[in-house]
């Protein structure tokens, strides 16, 4: 089993993205600011979601969302201008930090973003429908399981001179749902928070199925 939307809205957001990231490059406009801000927007997010504001909850969720489709190619950019690389972007701010502290900062802020919005949906249901939570935490459970898996892979794969390398900054080990699965589940939760229950065990089945691929995955490329 593999991921396929993932790599098909790469290839779709690509030109897209870059453009966008061309648009704000400026020397104040840091990857990591810009990765921050994606934070914070979905920590928003989870908020609107628990006070039961959908619609806020899901535009500030999608545009949190963009802002981590943009730190990649902005930080790219940024490493392109360094080179000597004619991209007309300005040089690099003091905010402008090695990749690999730029690749640590993003993957914390989205498990805490995807945690958040998870707890945020399960409150504002809860109010909605008076549904129990039964099925979020089923979610946070098999979310838990998910990224032990791929943080643990991607330190281990490091150590053996295994690693995985796709152009992202932790070796990646694809599975059945991935970032933009993830992206369009947690919108749904908020644009039919009624039936978000159900689609929450859904979602439950399949990031545990996609769970217990990368284990196994993982455990047979480190034997």
């Amino acid at each position: 089993m593999g991921d396929v939307l993932d790599p098909l809205a790469r290839r779709l957001l690509t030109r897209p993205l870059d453009r966008v990231a061309a648009w704000i490059d400026r020397t104040w406009v840091s990857p990591d600011r810009v990765t921050v801000a994606g934070l914070v927007l979905g920590l928003g997010s989870a908020a609107a979601a628990a006070l039961t504001l959908w619609p806020v909850a899901l535009v500030l969720w999608l545009a949190s969302r963009l802002a981590d489709g943009l730190d990649g190619p902005l930080a790219r950019r940024r490493v392109q201008h360094r080179a000597g690389s004619p991209t007309g972007g300005p040089a690099a701010g003091p905010a402008d930090g090695p990749a690999e502290a730029g690749g640590f900062l993003d993957i914390v802020c989205d498990f805490t973003v995807y945690g958040a919005t998870v707890v945020g949906v399960a409150i504002g249901v809860g109010v909605d429908t008076g549904v129990a939570a039964w099925p979020f935490l089923a979610v946070l459970g098999v979310y838990y399981v998910n990224g032990t898996a791929f943080l643990a892979f991607s330190s281990l794969a490091e150590r053996s001179g295994r690693r995985l390398d796709d152009g992202r900054s932790l070796s990646f080990i694809g599975g059945l749902a991935e970032g933009t699965e993830t992206v369009v589940v947690h919108a749904l939760w908020m644009l039919l928070p009624g039936i978000a229950a159900p689609i929450a065990w859904v979602w439950a089945v399949v990031v545990g199925l996609g769970a217990a691929q990368r284990v196994w995955t993982g455990y047979r490329l480190l034997r």
